[in-house]
């Protein structure tokens, strides 16, 4: 599990707090795809004609799953019934990730993705309650990319350029 991810960290805030505080205004764009969609892809490229994927590199997804923050926000709220929502004021990090997904579309044409926001909120709130998700679990440091690279510069099991020390 990634706590860091933009859908994962939401759900994890309002499966621990019952709330979620946006910082910012939520304008900002983020491209989302699941993990079993991505399997999806892979499969569709191992059968798929050489000359229309060797030497290629697709973005994995589809155009309607570039969402803005502000509606995954809106959508894990309403997948946790009774979760508060704020929203702060606009600037902060306005960084936004809009993606094509019409390539692997257009070279794989058997691709589709089955999974979107709502879907996938509904799949971790159903995991969280069922694995009794609390802060601690939420705030453990391997479920978070930048606090796990800081422990692991620390203990000198990577090195400056994040390889591993043998």
């Amino acid at each position: 599990m990634r706590f860091d991810i933009v859908l994962n960290n939401l759900c994890g805030i309002a499966a621990t707090t019952g709330k979620i505080a946006m910082t910012s205004d939520g304008t900002p764009w983020r491209p989302l795809v699941h993990v079993l969609d991505i399997c999806e892809a892979i499969a569709c490229a191992l059968e798929a004609p050489q000359d229309a994927i060797q030497g290629e590199v697709f973005n994995v997804g589809h155009d309607a799953d570039n969402y803005q923050v502000r509606d995954i926000a809106q959508i894990v709220a309403g997948v946790y019934p009774g979760c508060e929502l704020t929203f702060g004021p606009s600037g902060g990090d306005n960084r936004s990730y809009r993606v094509d997904f019409s390539k692997i579309h257009a070279r794989l044409p058997g691709f589709r993705c089955s999974w979107d926001a709502r879907k996938g909120a509904r799949q971790l709130h159903d995991v969280f309650e069922r694995i009794g998700l609390d802060r601690a679990g939420f705030a453990a440091r391997p479920f978070t990319r930048l606090q796990q690279l800081k422990y692991l510069s620390a203990t000198r099991q990577i090195d400056d350029r994040f390889f591993w020390r043998y």
